[in-house]
């Protein structure tokens, strides 16, 4: 059909000054009365007031917004094919437009040399700056007003100060490879659409070659040809410290370059530019939260967003700051699984124990609660935060690689061009199995040798994917088992498991979860959008005040580092939350002025065996001989399971300082616990624990499942695929 656009700009000039930037991204959004389908094919004429034309195109209407007859109305448009004109007039605005405003994250002072070339981002048109239809339609023709942006770069300004908290609250589930957002409208939660018309976004953020920050699906688009600056899986890194042994082991596996940040965090280069993974975060969160104020015509400034119930307090405290730097005011963080709960039991009036299984791209939770009406109760809970769909995507290109060298009797030589063609093939050919037997993955061109191309031409079948990832699954089974140990339960006393994450549709995690619990697997929520649903609700409840009570618990053990590498814990895993402890230390010299603790979170035995937390330092001590001096150190953490510290003196009641450092690496962690130990005067009794809150006995339980550790590092991105077999 056809779709004649009267533009209200008497020249093209007029018209590029304001939505120009927007046409580089490949689309336009159009408001008008009469919607067309996405997916809808049509030949786009978009004329100037004047009736010259300015672009004539195939193209397809993407998404549409304000089909429920709420909110504005108009449909995205992509361009498919413009005519010869149109498009030379496309490159025209790409090479000659200016640099628009940068809306990036603001990089702290001491990130490195400004960019001589900064990159610029698309300005959005916020909903209210947009004029409204003319009144009358003409025959054959959508008449409009405006051109808003279809797909704007990632634009926002660093907040000066913090969210206005009024308007709606959105529900973000922030995934390692998508994210999904929901509001609820009507008492139902419903799934924001991608500016492509998909209920997720890719979390993926890459430099293109303008030098412009793009995000979701545009991004995604360039990891097949530029993943040197193309970021993804930035969830399981986010909060990490870059000298961590989890970030050191793990870096060389990533196609784009991880490098320490300004405060020592985990950071990616991307040009000149380092980004934390904080910016990284906020920027796609800035991409949803456009989203939302686009399809809710309305202002959004808050939202409640999930993370994996096993993130430590750092990576907590990582996501809040990515909400701030996005522009939100979070009004609370949720673990996935109590989100998937609840989109499961809202409004059934449920009495059930139920585990949710929550297999997504990155991490994997399992979580048991209890249901009663609105009462959604975690009673135990587990994962592991680096197993999930990129673990299996990975055992299968090892597998491709083995089956290219049986075959050619050559070792893969590739740049990352190529290996990103591999994994994306890899994917399809996993998702494919799903459904089918077998599979052929074939990535022509793989390689040259003796100037000739070589191809990667395999057929997978079902059996030997199951085969390549039956340990992987085993693993989560293993942590659920772990969960329900926790609690002294049994695979019978679960009334029902809950899929949740993309990767939990693969046909070999139902099998395990039927063997295991002796049950199939329910299939009422949607396990790409039943987190989202599920914080949506929890942000309706925070507005109305519905009665909706979440309870959790604390995921791993929190506690202090003593002399020698041990581990005093002070909270234990799986003690419900918010709660409050405390811990006392004692001076170790005469008119010691200060004390230092180091906090660790985890399962592990001896201090270094868990996750570094940071340095507590205690200091404005009052003067006494060794030993009498008393400091109780409180450990508070909230429903949120976010860790506060406060310190007194226990002879006078005064309050002491305390400040949290979390810069150390791993060797002045150990050179701290050394000292400790060898310490003159240090007493031979391990600091007493007592509890300040109610009483809450300690749940023992298995350490969590972690990352498979190498034998030997291998240096370099083709050094860990050398790796993977044997290379």
């Amino acid at each position: 059909m056809g779709l004649s656009v009267k533009l209200p700009f008497g020249s093209p000039e007029e018209f590029l000054q304001k939505y120009g930037v927007n046409l580089t991204r490949g689309g336009i959004y159009l408001r008008a009365k009469s919607l067309k389908a996405p997916g809808t094919k049509i030949v786009l004429d978009l004329r100037l007031s004047n009736g010259d034309r300015l672009l004539h195109a195939q193209a397809e209407v993407a998404w549409v917004t304000g089909a429920s007859g709420t909110g504005v109305t108009g449909m995205g448009i992509k361009f498919l094919q413009p005519d010869e004109a149109s498009q030379r007039f496309l490159d025209s605005v790409a090479a000659t437009l200016p640099h628009a405003k940068s809306d990036e994250p603001p990089l702290p002072a001491n990130v490195g040399p400004a960019e001589k070339n900064p990159a610029a981002v698309a300005p959005v048109v916020p909903a209210s700056q947009v004029e409204k239809p003319l009144p009358s339609q003409e025959k054959g023709r959508v008449v409009v007003q405006s051109a808003a942006p279809t797909i704007a770069a990632p634009a926002f300004e660093a907040p000066t100060e913090p969210p206005k908290r009024d308007g709606p609250i959105i529900g973000i589930d922030l995934g390692t490879t998508n994210s999904c957002a929901a509001f609820v409208k009507g008492g139902k939660p419903q799934v924001l659409k991608s500016r492509e018309g998909y209920h997720t976004v890719p979390s993926i953020l890459a430099l293109n070659a303008r030098g412009k920050l793009v995000v979701g699906h545009p991004a995604k688009g360039q990891l097949l040809t530029n993943p040197r600056l193309t970021v993804y899986g930035a969830k399981r890194l986010v909060g990490r410290a870059f000298e961590s042994p989890v970030v050191q082991e793990i870096k060389d596996r990533f196609a784009y370059e991880i490098c320490p940040g300004p405060e020592g965090d985990a950071a990616v280069r991307l040009g000149d530019r380092v980004y934390t993974l904080q910016q990284i975060s906020a920027l796609i969160l800035r991409e949803v939260r456009e989203l939302a104020q686009l399809q809710l015509a309305t202002p959004v400034s808050r939202a409640v967003i999930t993370v994996p119930a096993y993130y430590n307090d750092n990576q907590r405290q990582a996501v809040r700051e990515a909400g701030r730097l996005a522009g939100l005011h979070v009004e609370r963080i949720v673990n996935e699984p109590t989100a998937a709960a609840l989109a499961f039991g809202y409004g059934r009036k449920l009495s059930k124990r139920i585990l949710i299984y929550d297999l997504g791209g990155g991490t994997f939770d399992a979580s048991v609660l209890e249901l009663n009406d609105t009462i959604y109760e975690v009673v135990s809970t587990g994962g592991d935060t680096f197993l999930g769909g990129l673990d299996f995507d990975n055992a299968i290109v090892a597998y491709l690689f083995e089956q290219f060298t049986a075959k050619t009797g050559l070792k893969f030589q590739g740049d990352r061009v190529a290996m990103q063609r591999v994994l994306d093939a890899a994917e399809r050919a996993k998702c494919a199995l799903s459904e089918r037997t077998e599979a052929r993955v074939h990535v022509p061109f793989l390689t040259m040798v003796d100037g000739k191309p070589l191809d990667l031409d395999v057929t997978l079948t079902r059996t030997a994917l199951y085969d390549l990832t039956r340990e992987l699954v085993a693993r989560t089974i293993k942590v659920c088992g772990e969960v329900l140990a926790a609690r002294n339960l049994k695979a019978s006393d679960i009334d029902e498991v809950i899929l949740v994450g993309g990767q939990s549709r693969f046909p070999l995690v139902h099998e395990q979860i039927e063997a295991f619990f002796g049950k199939k697997p329910a299939h009422n929520v949607h396990p790409d959008e039943a987190v989202a649903l599920g914080a949506a609700l929890l942000a309706n409840s925070l507005s109305n005040a519905d009665g909706i009570v979440l309870i959790d618990v604390l995921p791993m053990t929190i506690g202090v580092g003593l002399p020698g590498g041990r581990f005093k814990p002070v909270i234990p895993r799986n003690t419900t939350l918010p709660t409050k402890r405390s811990h006392v230390h004692h001076t170790t010299r005469d008119d010691q002025p200060e004390l230092e603790l180091t906090v660790f979170q985890g399962e592990g035995n001896g201090a270094l065996d868990n996750e570094y937390l940071g340095t507590v330092k205690l200091t404005g001590l009052p003067k006494g001989p060794k030993g009498s001096v008393h400091v109780e150190l409180s450990f508070e953490v909230t429903s949120e399971c976010l860790l506060n510290l406060t310190a007194r003196e226990e002879t006078t009641g005064r309050e002491v300082k305390v400040t949290l450092t979390t810069k150390d690496t791993p060797a002045t962690v150990r050179q701290k616990l050394g000292d400790a130990a060898a310490a003159p005067g240090a007493p031979p009794a391990p600091a007493s624990t007592k509890v300040s809150a109610a009483k809450l006995a300690p749940v023992p339980g298995p350490a969590a499942a972690a990352p498979p550790a190498e034998a030997k590092p291998k240096k370099g991105f083709l050094g860990w695929l050398k790796g993977l077999f044997g290379g």
